[in-house]
């Protein structure tokens, strides 16, 4: 009797094993097959979130068929405890393996939902709500305001209903601080703490990826510490003999050619002929620098240069009537201005005047310069008479 009771609890244990290891073999099936999901889509893991609440998330969001094998995949894979928080962009039938490579990866975020903020040069700001699709990629615009428009439903509800949005500040060349500042104090998203502007020419222009409630103070401190970088490495690799004393006058002769022109390609032309005329004790005879003295360092006038502005003594920018740089920089330049400041061409140019394209004619000799500016002052009455 006891041969027959042995006999049939071995019997019932092949059996069980049997099932434990078909169970086994069902559970690596459904880990490595392709999911529920008939379209790609995001899924957030939350900071701090446990390995149990984003296999419940998936689920409920119809990712992942099972829950309870997707944690036994990540503990018998050894990747229970790599979950990186962020936005993930999830590919329609991605298996469970596959959900787990990509939220255990550590790759950059992926938002649906991006919102960016340029800045503009009368100190106020854009806005722009874009949805990337998932699955291609493509984006389209949800919404576009300005900062002092009122602001869409469609970004509202996003925003009070908690929606992960990536938030970008873009700031373009050649701002003065005041406006860069103000700018940024129209972005709703953002928290204004700043009671004293920092100094002009500072801050570097670029895109700055920030979180909703961020401090326009630290955005700027990343602005100071990166311009810092830049100039600091720039003049470390300037060409000798060069007509300016530290990395300061290089970032004040940055702004100028900043301001002068928009056109890559001619910076370093520009460049050159400030250099020549400071080498050669020319007065610069710039028109920005005059707005910014006259403008209280805003940027912008509105309007034309008059006469008198040019014979101001008052404006301590005015480079018609001081000899070399003036005292500050005039706006905050990027990169190219100033490589292009430290790193000018080698030209004999000392002049230089817009020639109607978006560049500038420049001439060596004042004739012909001079034959420049009467061909300029053509196309501005060409221009002026088509606009009346």
């Amino acid at each position: 009797m006891w041969k027959h009771i042995a006999a049939n609890a071995f019997s019932l244990l092949i059996v069980a094993l049997i099932a434990f290891a078909g169970a086994i073999a069902w559970g690596q099936r459904q880990f490595i097959e392709p999911g529920p999901a008939a379209e790609a889509a995001y899924f957030e893991v939350a900071r701090g979130a446990s390995l149990a609440e984003v296999g419940d998330n998936l689920a409920a969001a119809g990712i992942i068929s099972s829950p309870v094998i997707f944690r036994l995949g990540a503990r018998y894979t050894e990747r229970a405890d790599e979950l990186r928080f962020g936005n993930y962009e999830i590919p329609a039938g991605a298996s469970m393996q596959e959900v787990l490579e990509i939220i255990t990866s550590g790759g950059q975020s992926t938002f649906r939902y991006t919102a960016t903020y340029v800045i503009r040069g009368q100190g106020n700001g854009e806005m722009r709500l874009r949805e990337r699709l998932p699955g291609g990629g493509e984006q389209i615009d949800l919404a576009v305001f300005g900062s002092d428009e009122p602001v869409p439903e469609d970004y509202t509800a996003l925003v009070e209903g908690g929606t992960p949005i990536v938030y970008r500040v873009v700031v373009p060349e050649g701002m003065t601080v005041w406006q860069i500042v103000n700018g940024m104090r129209g972005a709703e998203f953002l928290v204004d703490d700043v009671e004293d502007l920092p100094q002009e020419g500072t801050l570097a222009p670029d895109t700055y990826e920030v979180a909703r409630g961020t401090a326009i103070s630290e955005i700027l401190a990343d602005m100071i510490e990166a311009q810092t970088d830049i100039l600091v490495a720039a003049w470390a690799g300037r060409d000798e003999d060069l007509p300016l004393e530290n990395a300061r006058e290089a970032l004040i002769l940055a702004s100028i050619i900043e301001k002068e022109t928009g056109v890559s390609s001619e910076r370093d032309q520009v460049a050159g002929v400030f250099v020549n005329r400071l080498e050669q004790g020319i007065r610069l005879q710039t028109d920005p620098t005059i707005i910014y003295g006259e403008s209280e360092g805003q940027g912008f006038l509105g309007r034309g240069i008059r006469a008198s502005e040019l014979a101001n003594a008052d404006n301590p920018w005015n480079t018609y009537l001081i000899d070399g740089l003036p005292p500050t920089p005039i706006a905050n330049p990027g990169r190219a201005a100033i490589e292009a400041a430290v790193n000018p061409a080698e030209t004999e140019y000392i002049y230089f005047v817009a020639d109607g394209t978006g560049g500038h004619a420049f001439a060596v000799t004042l004739e012909e310069h001079n034959r420049n500016v009467a061909a300029w002052r053509v196309i501005e009455a060409d221009r002026a008479a088509q606009e009346n």
